[in-house]
């Protein structure tokens, strides 16, 4: 009976495991119906982010689907920053990053600085990706028409 008990433990640990795992891919199928509509998307744990022209949208991940989405216009944005610890990581040039001289861990976010001075923050796990976004969606501001380069 000593034996039972001691193996309880092991069983819950892997009934939470299983239930984790089939939670995060429940997220991952709803993600792939929400991202069709867009040019690109990105998913992580904290946020999801599309791309649709020059519109983006955003929101966090749930099972049934994308919650709390939000929506802005890449011509409203002046600037994009990327933050790792609530700070900006230095860029090589405007729209570049340098992806060798990356901190190497810390919370990470792009920040959206808009035109009526309000800023935007979408969370992201890894920091060279968001580093990669930051390129990405600063070459897609500058070559919009009318942008102000």
């Amino acid at each position: 009976m000593e034996r039972g008990l001691l193996w309880l433990p092991l069983l819950a640990a892997f009934i939470w495991l299983a239930w984790s795992g089939w939670n995060e891919y429940q997220k991952l199928e709803a993600y792939k119906v929400w991202a069709e509509d867009f040019d690109n998307a990105k998913f992580d744990i904290y946020a999801v982010l599309g791309i649709k022209k020059e519109r983006i949208t955003w929101g966090k991940p749930t099972r049934k689907g994308m919650i709390d989405l939000q929506s802005f216009s890449l011509d409203d944005v002046t600037g994009i920053d990327l933050m790792v610890k609530d700070r900006p990581v230095k860029m090589a040039s405007p729209g570049t990053v340098e992806l060798d001289n990356l901190p190497n861990k810390g919370k990470t976010a792009l920040k959206f600085n808009l035109n009526n001075r309000e800023s935007i923050q979408i969370p992201f796990t890894d920091i060279s990706l968001a580093a990669k976004w930051c390129v990405y969606l600063e070459q897609a501001r500058q070559s919009l028409p009318f942008a102000d380069n």
